[in-house]
């Protein structure tokens, strides 16, 4: 293995600062619904199932978008996709700011929707040709703080600027969606302008050699790596794991701040911020799994979602007796479900997706990885309300324990499951 050069590791230093960027970006047009989702109801007349209903929405857009996303990235780069997707995003909250009713924000989450869909996979890919496979496990895990720094960060200040800030007070909850647009495009811009979808692109000598290599590099050749993912065994369990992480994670992600309003009676601002405390403490979460599967599992990433998942269904098992406490237990409880959730969700659509797509299925894998997972997200407006309203808010949190451990067992199926790339065969090569 050939020493990193001078040249090769500033290029990877920027890549990296610019893809984490744009994915924490993202977070700021997503997170500001949860937020002034109360406060456009009691404003605007909205109900409950008016909030499942746009969740729902936005999720099928932004499921389908993964699929679509993942493949265009592979086919045109990663660049022009997210930069189209930054844009589209800052353009829809900034329409959002000014909207009055369900039908039209609708048609806005959806074009949000999309644009979040493009950054996944495409900043996934564009990581992919900088790092090599025994370093992804640390080097992704460092990355992958960028959604949950970004959610915390979007949460703070959506909650700040849509209640606390004096400046333009008569738009209450409007400037929760005009005020993170601007963050957005500017990102957008940065984006667009300052990176580059492989060291090709800038005459820097290539850092990973391609797992799948074929005579042609159209469509026919993306077409061969599509196969050769459709038939990988681990890419479906990942798949299945990630559907229920993600159904978890965006039932806290939409539903956290009104759990703690309307259940535990807390304030809009108290329930904002506290939220907050999910991405901000899982941000440990997401650093101890790349860790743990690089340094102790030797890049056996399955073992770690495994642990994990397990771990998130006992801690989950734990919250109704831990809000008994009041606030520092509510926080102690919040925490560590962040950390058990963020931790092998990260692991799946990052290091994992890059271990089975390779560098050049990356973006396909993970826009199948996550595009699965999304179908978990798009049902979790619906089972959060069905469970809230039929069973309570306790019985939810027993549910996903009940899924967390179902998760866990199907991840152990692939315990000792190792990215082919760092062992290669050309038997593998002509196979492929």
């Amino acid at each position: 293995m050939t020493a990193i050069t001078r040249e090769q590791s500033y290029w990877r230093k920027r890549i990296f600062i610019l893809t984490w960027l744009g994915y924490a970006g993202f977070y700021f047009g997503r997170k500001n619904l949860s937020v002034t989702w109360s406060s456009m109801e009691t404003d605007l007349g909205f109900t409950n199932a008016d909030y499942a209903n746009i969740i729902f929405i936005y999720s099928l857009i932004y499921t389908i978008g993964q699929f679509v996303n993942g493949y265009l990235s592979d086919t045109y780069g990663p660049r022009k996709v997210v930069s189209v997707g930054l844009f589209l995003a800052a353009i829809a909250n900034f329409l959002l700011g000014m909207s009055f009713s369900v039908g039209i924000i609708i048609f806005l989450i959806s074009l949000n929707g999309y644009g979040q869909s493009t950054g996944w996979s495409g900043l996934v890919k564009n990581m992919t040709p900088w790092y090599r496979a025994n370093e992804r496990g640390i080097v992704m895990s460092w990355w992958s703080t960028c959604y949950v720094t970004g959610g915390f960060l979007a949460t703070v200040f959506a909650t700040y600027i849509a209640f606390d800030m004096e400046f333009l007070s008569e738009l209450g909850w409007k400037r929760g969606f005009i005020f993170p647009s601007l963050v957005l495009l500017v990102i957008a811009f940065l984006y667009l302008l300052f990176t580059r979808n492989n060291p090709e692109e800038i005459n820097v000598p290539v850092i990973v050699e391609s797992r799948y290599e074929f005579e042609s590099d159209g469509k026919s050749e993306k077409l061969k790596i599509l196969g050769l993912l459709l038939k990988n065994e681990a890419l479906w369990i990942y798949s299945a794991c990630y559907m229920i992480l993600k159904l978890t994670r965006y039932a806290f992600l939409f539903w956290l701040p009104i759990y703690l309003e309307k259940a535990l009676n807390y304030n809009v601002s108290e329930a904002g911020y506290m939220s907050s405390i999910y991405e901000l403490i899982g941000f440990f979460g997401v650093i101890l799994a790349g860790y743990s599967s690089d340094k102790l599992f030797g890049s056996k990433r399955f073992s770690t979602v495994s642990i994990m998942m397990l771990a998130l269904g006992v801690v989950c098992l734990m919250h109704p007796y831990l809000v008994t406490f009041g606030k520092m237990g509510t926080i102690i409880s919040i925490a560590l479900i962040g950390i058990a959730t963020y931790g092998p969700d990260s692991l799946i659509c990052t290091a994992g997706s890059m271990d089975v797509g390779g560098k050049k299925g990356a973006a396909m894998a993970a826009g199948i990885i996550n595009g699965m997972g999304s179908i978990g997200q798009m049902v979790s407006g619906f089972v959060v309300m069905y469970i809230n309203v039929k069973y309570g808010w306790d019985n939810l949190f027993n549910f996903f324990v009940i899924i967390s451990l179902i998760g866990g067992g199907i991840a152990a199926l692939k315990w000792n499951f190792k990215s082919p790339e760092k062992q290669l065969t050309t038997s593998e090569e002509s196979t492929a």
